[in-house]
């Protein structure tokens, strides 16, 4: 299987990546060899083996119930910060917004 420029220029933008023209042919020969690897793997017999689970099988969970002596009052987590309101921390905009 391979992937053609058009998919790499589809792919950079829905990602956002600014990949410079040259980089494209590059990024495209490299895409299609990690999925031809993948391809590769797909092929593999693996009737055989049991699926293989690296989840610790007695992991409890904790009941969720608060913790009065952990609970942190609003006013004293927002105290310090440069800007907050009504018990919240207030931040600048990290994303532009593209779609208004």
């Amino acid at each position: 299987m391979s992937i053609t420029r058009t998919e790499v220029e589809r792919i950079a933008e829905l990602a956002r990546l600014e990949i410079p023209a040259e980089g494209i042919e590059r990024m495209t020969t490299e895409l299609t060899a990690v999925l031809a690897f993948v391809a590769t793997l797909d092929r593999l017999d693996l009737s055989g083996c049991e699926p293989s689970t690296f989840a610790p099988a007695g992991a409890g969970l904790r009941a969720d119930v608060p913790d009065a002596d952990r609970q942190l009052d609003p006013s004293r987590a927002t105290a310090a910060a440069p800007a907050s309101e009504n018990g919240f921390f207030l931040v600048p905009p990290i994303v532009e917004n593209v779609n208004p």
